[in-house]
């Protein structure tokens, strides 16, 4: 493998990460969207949404070599996301964060993603976090796989979406910023 990275994303970065956001949608979840809702993913537009984001410094991305091949999004979760199916917050809401992980299914199964995480992670205690959550389609095995091993388990709290006229059933999956064992 080449020479893998993370690094903070730059404005220079916002379209390749509109890109990766749409290529990998259309991958990952073309059995689970509707196909209108994947080909109308428009790069300048989410381009647009993302570039906010970015100048917060909110996203890390993924790199091997010169290739950008994916992102994370971490911050602090709003109150909305972390609040149990009853409404209530848990004693830790202030301290919880919100993440994404997202590696372009070409670049996949090469550690990309577990270096987002942990970097996040990293930031995200620094920063007085002390657990991460993540909402994943619960049909999306590798999703829910990938934060698994990571120690993120599913917390019993579901939503479900209107994606385009079709019900998306998401799990939220929570787990410890703690880094991982050496080795």
């Amino acid at each position: 493998m080449a020479d893998a990275s993370v690094r903070t994303a730059t404005p220079d970065d916002v379209a390749e990460i509109a890109r990766i956001h749409r290529d990998t949608w259309r991958t990952a979840y073309r059995d689970l969207l509707p196909e209108e809702v994947l080909a109308g993913i428009d790069v300048a537009e989410t381009a647009g949404a993302w570039a906010g984001v970015v100048a917060n410094g909110q996203v890390l991305v993924a790199a091997e070599g010169r290739w950008l091949v994916g992102f994370c999004v971490a911050g602090p979760a709003p109150a909305a996301e972390v609040a149990r199916a009853d409404g209530s917050l848990p004693a830790d809401a202030d301290t919880t964060a919100l993440v994404s992980v997202l590696v372009e299914p070409r670049w996949g199964r090469r550690g990309h993603g577990g270096r987002l995480l942990a970097a996040a992670a990293e930031r995200l205690r620094e920063a007085g976090a002390g657990r991460g959550i993540a909402w994943v389609p619960e049909a999306d095995r590798s999703s829910v796989g990938f934060y698994g091993r990571a120690g993120w388990d599913p917390d019993g709290t579901v939503r479900t979406l209107d994606a385009g006229g079709r019900p998306l059933r998401e799990i939220r999956v929570s787990g410890g910023l703690t880094p991982p064992p050496p080795g």
